[in-house]
């Protein structure tokens, strides 16, 4: 709620209403504060959103509300999070793909970002699983090498051009200079169910869509490609161990603002998302799921993203990949 100073009257009873007084971190969250989603409701960005949201209304006071801005892969509500102002009224939540591989694949974004976000922390991340059917004879990462190099071929579902799993599997191809066919879908999900169907062979599915069906036994998971092993799936080695060490990918969940927000009110909502995230009620539900906390500073953030930005730049011109 906006507080207007009080009205001063100067020699000819001149009155003039000044502007709100400043947020800093003494008195922020003095407003409501918005959580721009760049993505539809359910999805994994919306619940870190959501739950974080709840927990800082506990733990600051305010009031926090989700929004969801979807649009041209997150895109769109990430431009709008660009222009709106940096005094921690507004911050974008958003999954890797706005950070670092849309503004490869969409001409006009409508933002630079490396240049117009401060970023606050990475949340939350979750590795990709190289995952076959349960009948299939592929049993290992090897197996899936030769069967590349054969004459028929493999093919790799994807949750869409350019998302994360689609990017992974490229990744690999390009570090065993191998090629697979893509099958991209409108999501994880109907990904998912032709992979279990037998319709496609393989997936770098992420853990949060393929976790319940290895747990099952209807998929078989080959490798992770986090840097260590998955506490969900401790069994399964990672790419690493198997000798890529190339192919260590995450999915992640971040926090950011538009360019210019005050420091102190920054590290006040990093050190309050870090503390949501790992509160005993929220850490357990979120590793069930197959998150790791991360909660790294903005400066530990601010080069990751940069790293990751040149990254999926190199993997994604190389593969020629578009966004349809």
């Amino acid at each position: 709620m906006k507080r207007l100073l009080s009205t001063l009257t100067l020699g000819l009873a001149t009155t003039m209403a000044l502007p709100a007084l400043a947020q800093t971190a003494g008195n922020w969250p003095s407003k409501p504060v918005t959580f721009l989603v760049p993505f539809p409701p359910g999805g994994s960005t919306d619940l870190i959103s959501r739950t974080v949201g709840a927990k800082l209304q506990e733990k600051l006071g305010g009031t926090f509300v989700t929004e969801n801005r979807p649009g041209a892969g997150g895109t769109v509500g990430t431009a709008q999070a660009k222009r709106a102002a940096p005094d921690g009224s507004t911050i974008l939540v958003s999954s890797l793909g706005p950070f670092v591989i849309g503004p490869h694949l969409v001409k006009e974004t409508g933002y630079d970002p490396l240049k117009d976000f401060d970023y606050i922390t990475v949340a939350v991340q979750a590795p990709n699983v190289l995952v076959v059917n349960a009948n299939s004879k592929l049993n290992s990462v090897q197996d899936v090498l030769a069967a590349l190099k054969s004459a028929d071929g493999l093919t790799f579902a994807s949750a869409g051009n350019g998302t994360s799993d689609h990017l992974t599997a490229e990744l690999f191809w390009q570090e065993t200079n191998t090629k697979g066919t893509h099958v991209p879908y409108k999501g994880g999900a109907p990904a998912i169910i032709d992979l279990l169907g037998g319709q496609v062979d393989a997936s770098f599915s992420n853990i949060n869509t393929c976790l319940t069906h290895v747990q099952s036994g209807k998929l078989r998971a080959l490798a992770v490609t986090s840097a260590k092993r998955s506490p969900l799936l401790p069994d399964v080695p990672t790419m690493e161990e198997l000798g890529f060490k190339g192919v260590t990918v995450t999915s992640w969940q971040a926090f950011a603002a538009p360019k210019g927000l005050p420091t102190d009110i920054r590290d006040k909502l990093r050190n309050g998302i870090v503390e949501s995230l790992n509160d005993p009620a929220v850490k357990p539900k979120l590793l069930e799921l197959g998150f790791e906390v991360v909660g790294n500073t903005p400066a530990e953030f601010t080069k990751f993203q940069a790293d990751e930005f040149a990254r999926w730049k190199k993997v994604i011109e190389v593969g020629r990949i578009t966004a349809n």
